[in-house]
């Protein structure tokens, strides 16, 4: 499915890629790498490919919910957060996989308006679109 990208921006990983540097070709940030402990790494301060998707999908996810509230002719509550955790393993089929659980919290607003933002956030928010098929994402929604 083509995708007319408006936006586009490039990061380069240099090291030893997990236990390396992250840096964005226009300057606004350079992060350092670490491999966690709980995947053989020393663990430590430093950032990881898991950390910076649990921060992209959240904020991604809480934009496109507001675009999905126009939608949907309501409002996305004051004080609405989403917060990702990612998780990643060996797969069954070889190689690694991630996991995914999405924690929606929309202070006041009925259960079942709720549950309709959130389905239709699915549609429109792109790491949700990325991921469908591949990542089962586990969302729950509180209120």
């Amino acid at each position: 499915m083509p995708v007319d990208a408006k936006y586009k921006t490039t990061a380069t990983a240099t090291g030893g890629g997990r236990d390396g540097k992250a840096t964005l070709e226009d300057g606004t940030m350079a992060l350092q790498l670490t491999v966690p402990k709980e995947l053989g790494g020393p663990g430590g301060d430093g950032a990881n490919p898991e950390k910076l998707f649990a921060l992209g999908y959240s904020a991604c996810y809480l934009g496109a919910m507001r675009v999905g509230a126009q939608q949907l002719k309501t409002t996305v509550p004051d004080g609405t957060t989403v917060m990702a955790k990612i998780g990643i393993g060996p797969r069954s089929e070889g190689g690694f996989g991630i996991t995914a659980d999405l924690d929606v919290y929309l202070p006041g607003m009925p259960k079942d308006q709720a549950e309709k933002l959130v389905e239709a956030t699915h549609g429109i928010c792109p790491y949700s679109n990325a991921v469908r098929g591949n990542v089962d994402v586990k969302t729950t929604i509180r209120s």
